[in-house]
């Protein structure tokens, strides 16, 4: 049971995006293709950003962080989805710590500070590798085909449409979540997966665009603690 409902006018900022990035889920085409493999990029300038959504950017090396444009407008349609499905006591994130890669396209996550009160709060940070970690990580699965995990714990993502791929770091991905987030530690990750969805109300399989949206959903909530589904 959900004891953390979220109340409309607590969204009501990110809502949009939010749809939007739901939508786009929606319409991505269950196996590889060119666009997941390898976005088509044009001769447009890159865009100077200094925030990302309702959050202000702080990049690690305090350079000026220059994106592309589809990429900054993914990023801002990711973090609405872990907004909206954070604890209602957390505000909407404020501040964001990441790196951006010189062709606009690529992104590395530091830290996402929320206010808790009157206090800021690392929601996710790179260095604390905890439940909220593990769900900031199956929020970036669902908005992005390509996510890395560094090894000081910073998330890596590539600019692409999101879906399910059956790529060798998706399966792996899984397998960790149902292992660290779910308990399950047996062999066979789809059949687990499978039984966490049907948990969660779902009947769709993990390894599909549906399956592979409502999978890293239930398990942003599962990291976030907004959600146990038991």
């Amino acid at each position: 049971m959900d004891h953390n409902g979220h109340p409309l006018s607590r969204r009501r900022l990110l809502a949009g995006a939010a749809a939007a990035s739901a939508v786009t889920v929606a319409g991505v085409a269950a196996g590889p293709t060119a666009a997941t493999a390898a976005p088509t990029r044009t001769t447009t300038p890159l865009v100077a950003r200094d925030g990302i959504a309702t959050a202000q950017l702080r990049t690690a090396d305090g350079v000026v962080a220059r994106f592309q444009t589809d990429f900054h407008e993914r990023l801002g349609a990711w973090l609405a989805f872990w907004s909206a499905n954070s604890p209602r006591s957390w505000s909407v994130p404020v501040e964001v710590v990441a790196s951006v890669g010189a062709d606009g396209d690529t992104l590395t996550l530091h830290t996402v500070r929320h206010r808790y009160r009157e206090e800021l709060r690392d929601g996710f940070a790179a260095g604390r590798v905890d439940a909220a970690w593990w769900g900031t990580l199956a929020s970036l699965h669902h908005h992005f085909p390509t996510v890395r995990a560094l090894p000081d714990g910073s998330l890596r993502v590539v600019d692409g449409a999101a879906g399910w791929t059956g790529s060798s770091a998706q399966v792996a991905f899984a397998g960790a979540a149902l292992r660290e987030l779910w308990g399950e530690r047996s062999t066979g990750w789809q059949e687990h997966a499978n039984r966490v969805l049907r948990r969660a109300g779902h009947r769709a399989d993990v390894a599909s665009r549906a399956g592979w949206a409502a999978f890293t959903r239930v398990s942003l909530r599962r990291g976030l603690g907004t959600e146990s589904y038991e």
